[in-house]
């Protein structure tokens, strides 16, 4: 097994809000992964004390431990006690019930010799290589389907879409959300090779249509994680002064690329 991990912040000026781990039981016999993109609230506060990459920390530490120590729960649940694990560790300090309470995307995978797991909630994305060389995007598009309109303002997405039916979904402090998950499970002899990226690093193809799913997934097999964090920095920087592709969007994102060979 080969396994990969690149978590850069998108500014040195402010911690990291990505979480990204490689799980590999003691047998030998299988292993999990684990990438949450931390949310970053606007300003303006959050009703929490801990940041978000404390959260992050929290909850992406309960689900490395879950999904490894418990191979026989499904992942869903596996994100339910893992929320409700965090959600406890600070439920008598802060506000949990405050629409930016900390939160974050999730990718969780996990593989046995026979089957491969999957969960993807929010927008960062899974990649499945197939032994053909077939890539296949596992995503949670909910986000990327609501008019631009509905997304004007964060009070408006707070008040309307996040956490909302007919709006999208993240992990926060209410274990249920992890019945939200788009979740699946593959035959092991299907999947040859795994990654997991955070937006930070899906901009190669969702905003800078630098190619598809399948030439990221070839970049990052050939020439490493590493490589497409690089090319995603240049990117930013070359639009820095028009915005021609970054819009109103952060000029530099936490980006996190985790990458299994089976």
């Amino acid at each position: 097994m080969r396994t990969e991990l690149v978590s850069e912040p998108g500014s040195p000026d402010r911690p990291n809000e990505d979480f990204a781990s490689v799980g590999l039981p003691a047998s030998g016999q299988g292993g999990s992964l684990v990438v949450l993109d931390g949310v970053t609230p606007p300003s303006g506060g959050t009703g929490c004390l801990h940041s978000v990459p404390w959260f992050t920390a929290r909850l992406g530490g309960a689900l490395t431990e879950l999904t490894v120590s418990l191979p026989d729960v499904p992942l869903a649940e596996a994100l339910h006690r893992a929320i409700a694990r965090t959600s406890a560790a600070h439920a008598e300090t802060c506000e949990l019930s405050h629409p930016r309470t900390p939160q974050a995307t999730v990718v969780l995978a996990r593989w046995s010799p026979t089957v491969v797991e999957y969960l993807v909630l929010s927008d960062s994305a899974l990649l499945v290589e197939a032994p053909d060389g077939a890539v296949t995007a596992l995503l949670d598009d909910r986000l990327a389907r609501l008019p631009r309109s509905a997304l004007a303002t964060d009070a408006l997405v707070d008040s309307t879409l996040r956490n909302k039916e007919g709006g999208f979904f993240t992990a926060a402090a209410d274990p249920s959300v992890a019945a939200r998950a788009v979740t699946g499970v593959l035959p092991r002899d299907r999947v040859r090779a795994l990654a997991a990226l955070t937006d930070g690093a899906t901009r190669w193809v969702e905003k800078f249509r630098e190619g598809d799913w399948t030439d990221c997934f070839g970049l990052v097999r050939k020439e490493g994680a590493r490589a497409l964090v690089d090319r995603v920095r240049e990117l930013e920087r070359g639009d820095a002064g028009t915005r021609t592709f970054l819009g109103r969007g952060k000029t530099h994102d936490d980006a996190t690329v985790a990458y299994a060979e089976l």
